[in-house]
């Protein structure tokens, strides 16, 4: 069961987190409203190609207009109240935390395997994020060293999928997913969590 209101979250909170990203480049208007555009649309635009089925975003463009109005009030308010220095991780978490779970949603409403559904999942969550960080010439989340990022994704994804498969309704599989995204991703940027790092040794020949 598909929810509705989860892809006009994740746009909206992608969108936030594209406009703070853009605004921390002091890019001019125009380049705060492609930012948060390419944020919101990145990971579904190219869950939607690998699925075959239509762009979400030219089926339905109120998205973009969802996209537009987040990252346009997104500028006021940083003009008068200084945002929190993590609000644009904690932004991107949320995004990550409804979009991957939705990715997953369209994937297991396409007849895919579990597998292809957590994948789908967390492309739709972190691509969008990942060209993000690429056109603000930033690291991307993702690739940072131990960021538990995409991890929180397949996470998610993988208990929605189990929970589905032992016959737990849609709505609660997609909730507990959404939630162990969130507080994972949340976790990792309050606490600093971070995944062991592989590390090869230095070569020590003589």
């Amino acid at each position: 069961m598909i929810l509705p209101w989860i892809e006009l979250a994740g746009v909206a909170f992608f969108a936030v987190s594209g406009a703070l990203a853009a605004g921390r480049k002091s890019l001019d208007l125009l380049g705060v409203v492609v930012i948060a555009w390419v944020t919101a649309t990145g990971g579904g635009t190219l869950r939607d190609l690998l699925l075959d089925r239509p762009v979400f975003w030219i089926e339905k463009p109120q998205f973009l207009v969802v996209a537009l109005l987040a990252a346009l009030l997104t500028v006021p308010y940083v003009r008068f109240a200084r945002p929190p220095e993590k609000l644009l991780l904690l932004a991107d978490a949320l995004g990550l935390a409804l979009f991957s779970i939705l990715g997953a949603q369209i994937s297991i409403a396409l007849g895919k395997p579990g597998l292809i559904s957590v994948v789908m999942g967390t492309i739709t969550g972190a691509f969008g994020g990942l060209l993000r960080d690429v056109l603000c010439n930033e690291i991307p989340v993702i690739l940072q060293k131990g960021s538990i990022y995409a991890t929180a994704a397949i996470s998610g994804c993988a208990l929605m999928v189990l929970l589905l498969h032992f016959g737990v309704q849609g709505p609660i599989a997609a909730g507990a997913g959404m939630a162990l995204v969130a507080v994972m991703r949340i976790a990792a940027i309050v606490f600093g969590l971070t995944l062991p790092v592989f590390t090869l040794p230095e070569d020590r020949r003589s």
